[in-house]
């Protein structure tokens, strides 16, 4: 499942995603508990957060609790506590990005490459995702995010992820003619038709070494 990804620059959330990018800036890199972008319904529009990766932020746990909700198991986003409430209140989101990165084995290896997987036409794109508010001690709210993940067994690109006998998975890309069809919904039957794979040949995967951690940027230029 993806750990970390590269999110969008502020002008592509403008230009490309017509949403007023937050005035904060985030990692040209993602990782758990970073900050990032995420695009939320706003009335009959859309607007833009800044919010932490991982539904809920480590500062949120109990001390003697460790666990991760970078991503939300399709199969299971309405039965586990960290996902539940948002999902059947249909708090859903965009995670607008780059790319994001996978282990790739190469066969008979037991090393792993890191890949990172965009598309073929390298545009920017959005994966869906649910997202929370938190209330802060100065009577502030603060927001947070899970990506959501399906099976992708079958998939001819995302089932080349990962060790061999693990099963498959991947982000649930939301093509961009459905970006407000999906924040709008109010059901969570309606919004489990958005969770397909996306099709493998409007994907790419190349080897991407990881380099030095990267400067906060989020700049418009």
């Amino acid at each position: 499942m993806c750990v970390n990804y590269l999110p969008v620059p502020k002008r592509i959330l403008l230009d490309y995603f017509q949403t007023l990018p937050p005035i904060e800036d985030w990692h040209d890199e993602v990782w758990e508990d970073y900050t990032a972008p995420i695009i939320v319904a706003d009335g009959p529009g859309r607007k833009s957060l800044l919010a932490s990766y991982g539904m809920v932020p480590k500062k949120r746990l109990p001390p003697d609790k460790r666990f991760t909700t970078m991503n939300a198991r399709a199969e299971t986003i309405g039965q586990l506590p960290s996902y539940k409430r948002a999902w059947l209140q249909c708090q859903l989101c965009l995670v607008p990005m780059m790319g994001f990165f996978e282990p790739y084995y190469a066969v008979g290896s037991d090393k792993s490459e890191r890949y990172m997987i965009s598309l073929v036409n390298n545009d920017p794109f959005a994966v869906a995702g649910l997202w929370r508010s938190w209330s802060e001690e100065d009577g502030s709210l603060s927001y947070s995010f899970s990506q959501i993940t399906i099976n992708a067994d079958d998939h001819p690109l995302m089932n080349q992820m990962h060790k061999t006998g693990v099963e498959k998975r991947s982000l649930v890309i939301v093509p961009k003619a459905y970006y407000d069809t999906w924040l709008d919904c109010h059901s969570t039957e309606l919004a489990r038709t958005f969770l397909q794979n996306y099709p493998a040949e409007l994907m790419q995967a190349f080897p991407t070494p990881r380099k030095p951690p990267l400067p906060v940027t989020g700049s418009l230029f």
